[in-house]
């Protein structure tokens, strides 16, 4: 196994691949930015959940301790406007779609995060931060809003490299004219915000009010991780404004630079709209697939292995047929995991040789950026090597060392290579039925019906059903 020092982590700060240096050497600290829990998550909040799950597999894989702080923003309000349509407390709300997150992300075999903090849950800190970036005079009250003062930071920009001039008013955000007339200069953006009636508030200095989104990134991050941390992560569209804004308030708060080693972002999931067009995945738009659908239909496996097919900061487009071919993919994994049939009693060194040549590979991919569509397409090799073997009548110690190396580095990306449970009977009841799906198959192989064999063997794959075609025939398991 290479040292972790040969690992290099493309930084959106500098657009370069730097080599990976963490501030100390036995534990990085990793911050990434969390879903706003006003509604079910899509496959684009999935996308960034096994990204970074991924990132942190191979960061303890490389012998690193690993301390990730994943946050809910909870005080939003898109929250607010859902709680007063259901007529429900706001805490119901946020409540209830947390818990529908943490259960996916466990279906999807994500680690849990070490911290989940809450934005509600940490308001000292954020008025704390708040008062002490007043007092430096790098923010400012104005009724009961709190600004930050962006003419106060030279820095401003260097993460999106915009410039402030250049800039629309507002900060990115929505705000209306009677916002944009408190400022002193249309790109300051809120740290806090008065109250208005039927919002959750808090008491503060400057009266009753409630955090802006930014500042808790910032308070979060440094109560957890401290004034410096390694890795921050979260999805390209985050990087302006909310990742500039957390750069200039936590900079200027703790006078050190830089908050952030290195600034990782995922790219985006897009679909085809009807016109053909290629466009991001979101709920306002409402061409997104919800996750619980998904797991409906899927294993997490098949989620995980359409996202790493494509390099992390690169966006990918999401279709049937690219769904179908990560399911695929899957099953072609599980296929080669199998034993050896029970008479095997070939040798074949060069198996061996492969699993070698497959894991150096595997290594030199991730530690270049965690390069995963170039990891996956070595195992894929070494899968397609294993299920030939099989059916040469290969086994013994090579060939199950293969399959150690394969299964150990499929692990390492967070697969969990469980197969999906089937519907209806037990195998033994269900036998008759299978083996009469794969004699209508064979028929239509015969026929070089190709589409509609093919048609019938996903269908079985689906019902947890593997077909392995060999020169003896077709064989299944379930």
């Amino acid at each position: 196994m290479n040292t972790p020092n040969n690992l290099h982590i493309y930084n959106t700060l500098t657009r370069t691949k730097e080599p990976f240096e963490p501030i100390d050497p036995d534990n990085v600290r990793l911050y990434v930015c969390g879903v706003t829990v006003y509604d079910s998550s899509h496959i684009g909040h999935a996308m960034s959940a096994l990204v970074f799950d991924m990132v942190r597999r191979y960061l303890g894989h490389r012998g690193y301790g690993v301390t990730h702080v994943l946050n809910f923003t909870d005080v939003d309000d898109k929250i607010i406007d859902r709680a007063h349509r259901e007529g429900v407390p706001w805490q119901s709300i946020t409540q209830r779609y947390i818990d529908g997150y943490l259960a996916e992300m466990d279906a999807l075999n994500v680690m849990p995060a070490t911290v989940y903090p809450h934005a509600s849950q940490e308001i000292d800190e954020i008025i704390g931060m708040v008062e002490r970036l007043i007092d430096e005079e790098i923010a400012y009250e104005s009724a009961g809003d709190v600004y930050f003062r962006v003419l106060a930071d030279e820095d401003y920009g260097k993460l999106s490299r915009r410039r402030v001039e250049d800039q629309q008013a507002g900060g990115g955000e929505r705000v209306s004219s009677d916002e944009q007339a408190r400022k002193q200069h249309p790109m300051d953006f809120a740290l806090w915000k008065a109250a208005k009636p039927g919002e959750p508030q808090w008491e503060s200095p400057w009266g009753m009010g409630r955090p802006g989104w930014h500042i808790e990134c910032s308070a979060m991050s440094m109560k957890y991780l401290g004034p410096q941390i390694d890795i921050h992560g979260g999805g390209s569209d985050l990087i302006f404004p909310h990742h500039e804004n957390e750069i200039a308030q936590s900079e200027s708060f703790s006078g050190q630079t830089p908050f952030v080693r290195y600034w990782m972002h995922n790219g985006m999931v897009q679909v085809s709209n009807d016109q053909g067009e290629i466009e991001k995945m979101s709920k306002s738009l409402g061409n997104y697939f919800a996750v619980d659908s998904f797991l409906a239909r899927y294993s997490g496996d098949v989620l995980r292995l359409f996202v790493l097919s494509t390099l992390y900061r690169r966006p990918t487009t999401f279709s049937e047929k690219v769904i179908d071919d990560a399911r695929k993919g899957v099953e072609r994994f599980l296929l080669a995991l199998r034993p050896a049939k029970a008479d095997a009693s070939e040798a074949d060194e060069a198996l061996l040789e492969l699993a070698a040549s497959v894991d150096e590979r595997f290594h030199s991919a991730m530690d270049d950026d965690f390069n995963t569509p170039v990891a996956l397409a070595a195992l894929h090799e070494l899968a397609r090597a294993l299920n030939g073997a099989r059916d040469r009548g290969v086994g013994g110690t090579e060939f199950d060392a293969a399959q150690t190396t394969l299964q150990s580095l499929l692990a390492v990306l967070g697969f969990a290579l469980d197969r999906p449970a089937t519907q209806g009977s037990d195998s033994a009841e269900a036998a008759p039925f299978i083996d009469l799906l794969v004699a209508l198959r064979g028929q239509l192989r015969a026929d070089k019906q190709w589409a509609l064999a093919d048609q019938l063997r996903d269908r079985l794959a689906e019902l947890g059903v593997t077909l392995e075609d060999g020169a003896e025939g077709t064989t299944w398991t379930i």
